[in-house]
This record gives structure tokens, C-alpha cells and sequence, in this order.
């Protein structure tokens, strides 16, 4: 009779994941923060048929020449770059995320970026706190209208669908571009316009970013790009921070086109540090979160939940629901 596989959870996680894992096999727990960079977890790799990982676990060649045994990747995310894909099919290791459940979080907290960068909020909080405000002013913290302006979004999957219905609750007009057009009646549902990359950064108000990181989209947001944009313009990223090249971003928000940004993410995050550009940290017209747009507890449940379906259902017949295509 076959032992059950061992499989190595790079993290504790909220709900009943690590319960629904064990009805897969025996569960060896990572460290908070540190995951498959544990030496005790590299001593025992050789015997680990599975592993769940986290986006800050890099799952690269060198790392599979010390799992022989590996099978599965269990990502809990839906964007893979922490993951050599090219690497796991050619050791026929079955890589899969959770696409879906974080939707809504994500697209909340987008939009939430928006109309903090867009009327100022995150300047306003500092100027209370700091004693700075000492009664209202015609002209305190004048922001950008947000109603009745031009979104555009780069990538119209789940989440770039999702801040469009958002939008039209603000009046806005909506732009989108991505590799190949929705169907009209979907554009129509959702008030969108099918526009080229060009045309979304020159004719929008504000530009939210909702790609994957691909080698066609790091630095998608070029020192070009951004000095195409409308005077006093809005970037949102909450996709990857390498999408965008900080320094040209920096520049564009010291000397402009750009009135503001919102950034959740950034392009040098590594699994134990984050160095962002001094210079666009030194902007005070942008309004930073510690990449938590899928930070609500009903979604991260959601992910750690989808991750352990994934895994069960491929030790249970081979075909788990999200498998990642190479």
C-alpha cells in the first residue's frame, strides 16, 4: 500500500485549508514570512510530493533539483511569477492558482486607491495629524473629480471587469485594452469602449493597471507612456509592481504629466525585503498600501480554501479545477 504524500504548506492559513490538506496526505508546516526558504524545509524537500505556496515562495529550477519527488505546486494567488512555469513542465510538476475568490477584494481596493489619490485623502490624514489643518480653506487639498471622468484599464479580466461596474457607479467613462476584444453585448454590459494601449494612457482621466506580469508587460509603464497622459492624471497599480518603472513614474509625478498615483504594489519585492525608489517615495502625491488588495479575511479564507481544493482534487483523480497552462 502507497503512504500517504507529504506535503509541504509554506505558511499557516485562515480557515480550514490545513484541515481540508490533511484529507490529502501528512502536512508539514512552513514558517510565517520564510516558507520554502527554511532550511529544515530544503533538509526534508527530497520526500514532498505537494507543495502550497504563497506569492513570496520562488519556485525556480535550483529549487526542483532538491524536490525529486515534487508533483504539485499549489499556489495561493492568482498570478504565478514567483513560480518558473517552464521549469515545472519540464519535470511534469502541475502548477495551479486560485483565480476568482479575490476578485471583488482586489477591485475594492483599487478603487480605493483611486479616490484617495484622486481628492487628496491620504495628504488630508497627514495634514490633520500633523496639527496642519487650522480651519477650512476654499483652496486646502483641491483634488481631481473622479464622477464623470475617463477610466482606463490595462487588462479586462475578472478584476478590470470589476472596476468597470464600479466606474459606472461613479458616472465614469470606461476605456479597456487588453490582447483581443470582448464581445459587443459584454462591452455594453459593462459601459466599456475597446481602445489601443496607446489610446487608454492619451484619452484617460485615470489608468488603473489589472495585468499579469509578462515579459511584454514589465515596465508597460515607460517614461513614453506616462508622458503621453492627460495633465494632472491618476495611475492605480494593483497588479504588479514591475508593470511600472518607479523612476520614470517618479519623474512624471515631480514634473508631470502626473497629478497623482495609488500603488499596492512595487517593482523590486523580493521574498524577505521591498526597496522602492527613493525619489517616488519622496512624492507626496502618492498614496502607498503594503500590497494587501486581497487582504479581506473572507478572501484570503477564500484563497487558502480554493489552494486545498486544488491539492485534494489532484491527489483524489489528477484533475484539479485551476491548473495554470504553460
Amino acid at each position: 500500500m502507497r503512504s500517504e504524500p507529504r506535503i509541504f504548506v509554506s505558511s499557516p492559513l485562515p480557515g480550514r485549508a490545513i484541515e481540508q490538506i490533511q484529507e490529502a496526505g501528512n502536512v508539514v508546516l512552513g514558517k510565517s514570512g520564510v516558507g520554502v526558504r527554511d532550511e529544515e524545509f530544503l533538509e526534508e524537500g527530497a520526500s514532498f510530493e505537494a507543495l502550497v505556496t504563497l506569492l513570496t515562495d520562488r519556485v525556480d529550477a535550483a529549487l526542483l533539483e532538491r524536490l525529486p519527488a515534487l508533483r504539485l505546486v499549489a499556489n495561493v494567488a492568482v498570478g504565478t511569477d514567483n513560480i518558473d512555469l517552464a521549469a515545472c513542465a519540464a519535470r511534469n510538476v502541475v502548477v495551479t492558482n486560485t483565480p476568482g475568490v479575490l476578485t471583488e477584494a482586489t477591485a475594492d481596493l483599487a478603487f480605493g486607491l483611486l479616490l484617495a489619490a484622486a481628492r487628496r485623502i491620504a495628504e488630508g490624514d497627514r495634514m490633520v495629524r500633523s496639527g496642519g489643518f487650522q480651519g477650512f480653506r476654499f483652496d486646502t487639498l483641491v483634488g481631481a473629480p473622479v464622477h464623470g471622468s475617463t477610466l482606463g484599464i490595462v487588462g479586462f479580466g475578472r478584476i478590470g471587469q470589476a472596476m468597470a461596474r464600479r466606474a459606472r457607479g461613479f458616472g465614469m467613462h470606461v476605456l479597456y485594452t487588453q490582447r483581443s476584444r470582448l464581445n459587443p453585448n459584454m462591452e455594453t454590459a459593462l459601459g466599456a469602449t475597446y481602445v489601443s494601449m496607446e489610446e487608454v494612457f492619451a484619452q484617460s482621466d485615470i489608468v488603473s493597471l489589472h495585468c499579469p506580469l509578462t515579459d511584454e508587460t514589465k515596465n508597460l509603464v515607460s517614461s513614453k507612456r506616462l508622458s503621453t497622459m492627460r495633465p494632472g492624471s491618476i495611475l492605480i497599480n494593483t497588479a504588479r509592481g514591475a508593470c511600472v518603472d518607479e523612476a520614470a513614474l517618479a519623474a512624471a509625478l515631480r514634473e508631470g504629466p502626473l497629478g497623482a498615483a495609488g500603488l499596492d504594489v512595487f517593482a523590486r519585492e523580493s521574498t524577505t525585503s521591498v526597496s522602492i525608489d527613493i525619489e517616488l517615495l519622496a512624492c507626496k502625491n502618492v498614496v502607498f498600501t503594503p500590497h494587501i488588495a486581497s487582504a479581506d479575511l473572507a478572501t484570503r479564507v477564500a484563497m487558502a480554501e480554493t489552494a486545498a481544493k486544488n491539492l485534494v482534487a489532484f491527489f483524489h483523480d489528477g484533475n484539479p479545477p485551476n491548473v495554470v497552462r504553460y
